[in-house]
């Protein structure tokens, strides 16, 4: 994990003592995500902001645009071919740092993780900004509804105060009926799947 960061700030925009991050993220897809930001936080606050909008953008186009989606899941492309075609997938006046972060996961065959590693980009930059990021896994997308009423219902917690809240929806079949909930160091599992997993833990005891 340590080489992916040195991947990333290698090229020439941070080191990792220049800047830390708000919060610790332990996986994979993590380092990527705090070295990219460590990058741009280096160069300035409104470097970062500028980084968060133009990854924001270019995750929403993964989800909406079929032929992006292909190209960033497509296991067959070589590193070269992955590379040469990033230039024109990446909109241009975007954040320099955004094509180098995927160029570094293209040359290390992780390209694929890259909406992942936007999700961990958007935990930093929530906690840089003071939010309380709010994660609700259901096995469907969430209508504004749905979120607004998961929104309304922690605005009155202890642990949302003076925080301003940001409820992100991720999909996730596995959890099938129900939700999770994650925020803070809490974790709240109204999952269908838990119910099953609970039964069965049950029955293992019988």
């Amino acid at each position: 994990m340590a080489s992916a960061m040195r991947s990333v700030l290698s090229r020439g925009y941070a080191t990792a003592s220049a800047v830390k991050a708000p919060i610790q993220l332990n996986s994979l897809t993590g380092t990527y995500a705090t070295s990219t930001y460590l990058a741009a936080l280096k160069k300035s606050p409104k470097d970062l902001e500028s980084l968060a909008k133009d990854i924001e953008a270019f995750d929403k186009k993964i989800k909406e645009d079929a032929k992006v989606s292909a190209f960033i899941q497509n296991p067959t492309l070589s590193a070269s071919e992955r590379t040469k075609a990033l230039s024109s997938v990446v909109p241009s006046g975007s954040s320099p740092i955004l094509l180098n972060l995927l160029t570094v996961l293209s040359e290390n065959g992780r390209l694929s993780s890259a909406p992942k590693v936007f999700a961990d980009f958007g935990s930093l930059i929530s906690a840089y900004r003071g939010e309380l990021e709010v994660v609700v896994t259901s096995a469907e997308p969430l209508d504004n509804k749905a979120l607004n009423r998961i929104d309304k219902a922690l605005q009155g917690t202890e642990i949302a105060k003076g925080k301003t809240l940001k409820v992100v929806n991720r999909v996730n079949p596995s959890v099938l009926g129900g939700l999770l909930v994650d925020f803070g160091d809490k974790s709240i599992d109204l999952s269908a799947s838990s119910k099953v997993n609970r039964f069965n833990a049950a029955l293992t005891r019988e």
